[in-house]
């Protein structure tokens, strides 16, 4: 089975990547969403995002965008940088993200459109392996769509899908409107690995730890991989927890210092705050004191700052320092 860290706005980057890798990794890294227009046009901030450290080999590039024609150019793009293949995000149900046409507005279209996004992505990756390179896998994370969403309705939208050449499908198992609160409909992902016995169908939501996962897999045994996202970003160990269970220990103080660092050399000083900030919303959940120690990291001056913030917490808690699993 695999476990894959999923696509997070502002975290899932070469910074982020590389304090999962720390801990041992994961079988597949997705970026955080790619604009394929802002691509397009080579912003300054664009070659941060296609950053694609540590593990390169590992890298799955998920596109976004309104309309076909700039993903499906976007995606040439994306083929030459390697790794395993391109995912279009039909799941993001972000307003910010939705209300624009892209994320979760691919399941709503009408299917002809979305057809025509798919098929032209999909020749990008047939035309680039003619040529004797690698053969690119394409992906989709999708929801179960909106509030009135049917099976059958839902089994259509997919079997359009696998039939346009997509050969990985990632369920997050609620609607556009559901939020973490509500749990995850599980069976959805099995049942839509039941309908497509022939490719990979990995399941996304719901598991923080070890006795979620069981009851994710419980419920949908024929999930090939699951893919984390919040739980990871609070515990980049938890791969490394779930897969093994043999005990380990590492330093906290070390790992959140290592990540500043690594936010200077990956990111832009344009983005160190707000990745910081993203980071250890989540990091700091996993001490005694983790609102102190929060407040502290969100009201840092800047990233020398940062780590004096980290220091003083583990100097005032040194009993937090060290974890233990």
């Amino acid at each position: 089975m695999k476990f894959i860290l999923a696509p997070m706005a502002t975290l899932s980057h070469e910074a982020f990547r590389r304090c999962v890798a720390h801990f041992g990794g994961c079988d597949e890294y997705f970026n955080e969403m790619i604009n394929a227009p802002s691509l397009l046009h080579q912003g300054p901030f664009e070659k941060f995002y296609i950053r694609s450290g540590p593990e390169p080999q590992k890298m799955v590039w998920q596109l976004t965008g309104t309309t076909a024609g700039p993903m499906a150019e976007a995606s040439k793009i994306l083929l030459d940088l390697g790794g395993i293949g391109i995912d279009i995000n039909m799941g993001c149900s972000a307003p910010q993200i939705a209300n624009t046409g892209a994320g979760i507005s691919w399941m709503l279209k009408p299917v002809e459109e979305t057809a025509n996004l798919v098929r032209s992505v999909k020749s990008q990756i047939e035309n680039y392996a003619k040529d004797g390179s690698k053969p690119q896998r394409l992906s989709v994370k999708l929801r179960l769509g909106d509030e009135d969403f049917t099976e059958e309705g839902f089994f259509k939208f997919t079997d359009m899908l696998v039939e346009e050449g997509v050969e990985m499908l990632t369920l997050h198992p609620r609607t556009k409107k559901e939020k973490t609160c509500r749990p995850c409909r599980w069976q959805y992902v099995e049942k839509l690995a039941l309908h497509y016995p022939h490719i990979p169908v990995i399941l996304n939501g719901g598991v923080k730890d070890r006795s979620t996962l069981q009851a994710a897999l419980k419920a949908s045994p024929h999930a090939a991989g699951v893919m984390i996202a919040r739980a990871l970003a609070q515990k980049p160990w938890i791969f490394k927890e779930l897969s093994s269970e043999e005990p380990f220990s590492f330093d906290a103080e070390e790992v959140a210092l290592k990540f500043i660092d690594d936010v200077e050399e990956c990111q832009p000083p344009e983005f160190w705050k707000t990745r910081l900030q993203r980071f250890f919303a989540y990091y700091c959940l996993n001490f005694s004191f983790g609102h102190f120690f929060w407040t502290m990291m969100q009201n840092a001056k800047d990233n020398d700052d940062a780590r004096k913030c980290v220091r003083a917490y583990f100097e005032k808690c040194p009993d937090d320092r060290i974890i233990f699993r």
